[in-house]
């Protein structure tokens, strides 16, 4: 694989001016041109239908962190957005057969992959780097203090370009920072009140608003679950709506190596699409409504969101930032202080943090879940155009999500195409 790889061969002047106002440079609230994840895996009574944990069965453990850079490129006569830089790390925890039977394989793919060694422990192809290391005790855990099951080991393996080949010590450490602060808790459902009549939020005006991922999923942005199937985090295969899908704990479950030793380049194009569909993404209606409510003064600050899809900011409105990996609100989502209570549209409203935080329980939240689309009402917000669907709900408004669009598959021949059919490639027989 040789960088930069393409992701949108073809831009317009339009997605190159987009690209230098919302997501280049640094004047952000974050570093816009970077999609960074981590995802930490153990076994734990609190996710044992996840993970398998059982009292004689415990210590399994998966980490994986990603870290890519994106720029614009103009090494022909179009500009085109492309990978610039890669950082790929996954580590394994496992019973000591199971390890070594996964080392075996990944020095059998290396030489499939026709991966050329360096040094000891890494291998090169194209302008990818990969490392491959064995520890009886990791050594992340003795930096923790954290013991290894009795016959357990791990193994490491990182893919880098250029620009990561010396990753420094704050990234190297991260998913193990993360790891220390324990598994995610769940956040507990509320009481919250069903409406399909929108008219209830005109007695909490002027209101702040958190968005999820409805507005991202209606702009053709996949799941998050999407990322769970590229990094094979889970088993999951489908969009069945549960949370029981099992971990990939296993080394020999766990094909993400595999694929990208075998074929990088077109494992690429899967680790690439949801940056690639978060910059094709235009704002949608819900984004148009939450700009009218705010230039009509009935919305104030800014809005609060976990989503990392800048479309808020595209509708030209201001937007703070709050997804973090150890789950603490950050001191500012910023609360405006003329507000008199949050909003958060969308069916898990009542659950979000940001929602709950400052609110008396005089002003209460105005959590709308969404709901089938009621008749409009007689009251209307002054400055607020209507935009009535033809049986009288609320197209796009907030609290009202028509339901996801399949997603644009970007080429990298032909740019933008249309709708995705996802593929899995399979890499028994290779």
């Amino acid at each position: 694989m040789y960088l930069p790889y393409p992701v949108i061969e073809q831009l317009s002047e339009s997605q190159v001016a987009t690209w230098k106002r919302h997501f280049a440079g640094a004047g952000h609230e974050r570093p816009r041109s970077v999609e960074e994840g981590i995802w930490r895996r153990t076994q734990e009574p609190a996710n044992a239908e996840q993970s398998g944990w059982t009292e004689d069965a415990s210590g399994r453990r998966r980490v994986v962190h990603y870290r890519y850079d994106y720029a614009l490129d103009y090494t022909f006569p179009v500009p085109r957005l492309v990978l610039s830089e890669l950082y790929l790390f996954v580590s394994h925890t496992a019973p000591a057969e199971e390890i070594s039977a996964y080392a075996q394989d990944i020095r059998m793919w290396l030489s499939e992959g026709r991966w050329k060694p360096q040094q000891r422990g890494t291998w090169q192809r194209g302008d990818l780097s990969v490392t491959v290391a064995e520890f009886d005790v990791h050594p992340q855990d003795e930096r923790a203090d954290r013991e290894t099951p009795n016959g357990f080991r791990s193994l490491d393996v990182r893919f880098t370009s250029e620009g990561y080949s010396s990753p420094v010590r704050t990234l190297r450490n991260l998913p193990w920072d993360v790891l220390a602060g324990g598994i995610r808790i769940k956040e507990k459902r509320g009481n919250p009140t069903i409406s399909s009549d929108l008219t209830g939020i005109l007695d909490f005006l002027p209101f702040q608003v958190e968005v999820g991922c409805g507005t991202s999923i209606e702009a053709g942005i996949p799941p998050l679950h999407y990322l769970h199937e590229v990094y094979r985090v889970t088993a999951r295969k489908d969009n069945t709506l549960t949370q029981a899908h099992a971990f990939t704990l296993s080394p020999q479950a766990d094909t993400l190596v595999q694929e990208l030793l075998l074929d990088a380049p077109a494992k690429a194009e899967d680790l690439t699409q949801m940056f690639a569909q978060c910059f094709i993404a235009e704002p949608t209606a819900a984004h148009t409504a939450l700009r009218a409510l705010h230039d009509a003064g009935h919305m104030v600050g800014p809005v609060i969101t976990h989503n990392f899809d800048v479309l808020s900011a595209r509708a030209g409105l201001p937007e703070v930032f709050v997804r973090r990996y150890d789950q603490k609100i950050p001191p500012s989502p910023p609360r405006a202080a003329s507000r008199k209570s949050p909003v958060a549209p969308g069916d898990r409203s009542p659950r979000r943090p940001a929602c709950r935080t400052g609110a008396s329980p005089r002003q209460g939240d105005a959590d709308l879940l969404r709901g089938p689309g009621g008749a409009d009402g007689e009251r209307r917000l002054q400055g607020v155009p209507d935009r009535r669907g033809p049986r009288g709900g609320h197209s796009g408004s907030v609290g009202c999500n028509p339901g996801p669009r399949p997603p644009v598959r970007t080429s990298r021949r032909q740019g933008v195409t249309g709708p995705a059919q996802r593929s899995t490639r399979p890499i028994s027989g290779r």
